[in-house]
Formats: structure tokens, C-alpha cells, sequence
């Protein structure tokens, strides 16, 4: 199978998760899109979605599934999501499309989060992938100055703004052996609005698409 199928059929698998009456939580990104056209088939079991960005609202909206806003439902039973890494602990990397925050936020929500990815996305250790921290404009320099003493190199995602209007560091040559630690240590530093280490809210299931198909880590 070629990436694309294995991310449709990830996709596809995590419909199993999905309740009827149920309003649930849809993340963003390729694999997240997929998963978007396979709930646009059992539409008439939802309630409603609640969106990690802008443009999965516009997904939604075109695949006819009601879009809400979590001030007004509440806790989720379900979020579904892709990720830019995975480690069989769950541990995840997510934010290479800038929805980070949002992501975060739908994440902490939900009672069960299913993370969907194909099986490139699986590593022993976190960093390999970029990580992405979203910043207030003003404390960009002084962020970035923080990352370099903790060890990375941070580059700044040109001509990009996220859904907040915040601005996104790229964190390279990281080799993130305590994600749990490094994320809270991240969240700590001034003028950073959350970073893209999903440890201490990991992923519940972790299912992963490869050529022999879909294979669950819990």
C-alpha cells in the first residue's frame, strides 16, 4: 500500500470508535481529512463534530456534518487525530500542519483520543520530526533563545500564522528521551502558547496503517 491507502484505511478503522449521537472531536492534517470522508458516510449517527482548525471546520461543513464549539458541549467522548511521530508509548509529535493548540485543547476534552497514522509515523524516539511551538509574536526571539540553551534549533515557520494569529518555532535535532518532562518544561517558558509533545495527554489507541493493514497499539 502506498501512504495515501494506508492513511485511508487508518482512517477508516477509526470509524469503529464512533457511537451514535455522539459529538466528537476531528483533528487535522492529511490522515484527519480521510477520516473526515469516512464519517461523511454515517453522518446521520453524529450529533455534531467539534473542530482542532479552521480548515477541518470547512471539511466538515462540506461533508454536511454539523460543526459546534466545545464552550457549548462540553466533554467529548471521542477525538480522533493524525501525528507527525509516535512512540509505542503513545507519545506523540503533532503539529506540522500548525494546529497544534487547538489540537491540544480538543485532545485534553475528550475522554478517549484515537490517534491515526501510518506506520512511518512509528519511532523509537521523539525529535526527529521537527517539533512546532506555537509563540506570541513579541516573545519569538526571546522563545527561540530559550530553545537554542535548552539544546535545539529553532526555526521560524516563514509566512505562517496559526488559527490564533500566534507564530510557530521548528524545533530541530532534538532527541526527546522524557517527553512528559520536556513538554511541561516547554509550556513553562514565557510567551509560549503550547508545544507539540502530546505525553502528558497521550493517545489511548495508536492505530497504525501498514502493508499487512491496520495494526492497534494500546
Amino acid at each position: 500500500m502506498n501512504p495515501e491507502q494506508k492513511k485511508k484505511a487508518v482512517a477508516e478503522a477509526a470509524i469503529q470508535y464512533v457511537e451514535s449521537g455522539w459529538v466528537i472531536g476531528v483533528g487535522t492534517g492529511s490522515t484527519a481529512n480521510h477520516f473526515i470522508d469516512a464519517l461523511a458516510k454515517i453522518k446521520g449517527k453524529l450529533d455534531g463534530a467539534v473542530a482542532s482548525s479552521n480548515a477541518t471546520t470547512e471539511r466538515l461543513k462540506k461533508a454536511g456534518i454539523p460543526v459546534l464549539d466545545l464552550n457549548a458541549t462540553g466533554d467529548l467522548p471521542l477525538y480522533v487525530d493524525g501525528a507527525d511521530e509516535a512512540t509505542r508509548f503513545l507519545h506523540l509529535i503533532k503539529g506540522g500542519g500548525g494546529a497544534l493548540t487547538r489540537e491540544k485543547i480538543v485532545a485534553a476534552a475528550s475522554a478517549k483520543f484515537v490517534c491515526i497514522a501510518d506506520d512511518s509515523k512509528l519511532v523509537d524516539v521523539l525529535g526527529k520530526f521537527p517539533l512546532p511551538i506555537e509563540v506570541i509574536p513579541m516573545a519569538r526571539s526571546l522563545v527561540a533563545r530559550k530553545l537554542v540553551q535548552l539544546g535545539g534549533q529553532p526555526v521560524l515557520r516563514e509566512g505562517f500564522k496559526t488559527d490564533n494569529g500566534n507564530l510557530i518555532l521548528d524545533v530541530h535535532n532534538l532527541s526527546i528521551m522524557n517527553p512528559v518532562e520536556l513538554e511541561e518544561k516547554l509550556d513553562h517558558l514565557a510567551g509560549v502558547v503550547t508545544n507539540g509533545l502530546f505525553a502528558i495527554r497521550p493517545a489511548d489507541v495508536l492505530l497504525l496503517g501498514g502493508d499487512q493493514g491496520v495494526r492497534t497499539l494500546t
